[in-house]
């Protein structure tokens, strides 16, 4: 059985929390990757940043939709909602817009689960985590090569 750390990217590349944003667009530009993991000082992973963290940034701020009654305004949706989204909208620093406690894998997990996680969750980069320290992270190309290698072989 093919698992996490037979396929996994060993020499990861990582940010900190306090990253500047542009940086951040810059380290994923230049190193054509879609996400990077998002590491303390210790190597243990915060968070996971993708470029669709970055282009969400770039929407509109969201206008909640209100119901008004006997001159009293209802909001019809969370608050909390919508501070996360202004939040996320107008981050400067890489922990203002990542996603925090992303999925992760284990290096022993079997790559059939990974692939499920990528495709029902619609990720396409997982951390490797052991003992809460970052070793390795997998992204579509990965499986991808091992399906052209499985395919070589035959």
């Amino acid at each position: 059985m093919i698992t996490a750390k037979d396929i996994m990217e060993k020499n990861v590349i990582s940010i900190s929390p306090d990253t500047e944003i542009a940086k951040a667009v810059e380290l994923l530009l230049n190193n054509h990757i879609n996400g990077v993991p998002v590491v303390d000082e210790n190597g243990i992973l915060q968070g996971l940043l993708c470029q669709s963290d970055l282009i969400f940034a770039q929407k509109d701020i969201p206008i909640p939709p209100i119901f008004v009654l006997l001159d009293g305004i209802f909001p019809l949706s969370s608050s909390k909602r919508l501070n996360a989204e202004l939040k996320k909208i107008s981050a400067t620093t890489v922990g203002q817009a990542m996603v925090k406690n992303p999925v992760s894998a284990h290096p022993d997990m079997p790559i059939s689960e990974i692939a499920s996680l990528m495709v029902e969750k619609h990720f396409h980069t997982i951390p490797v985590v052991e003992n809460n320290k970052l070793v390795g992270i997998i992204g579509k190309e990965n499986i991808l090569k091992l399906l052209v290698a499985r395919d070589k072989g035959n």
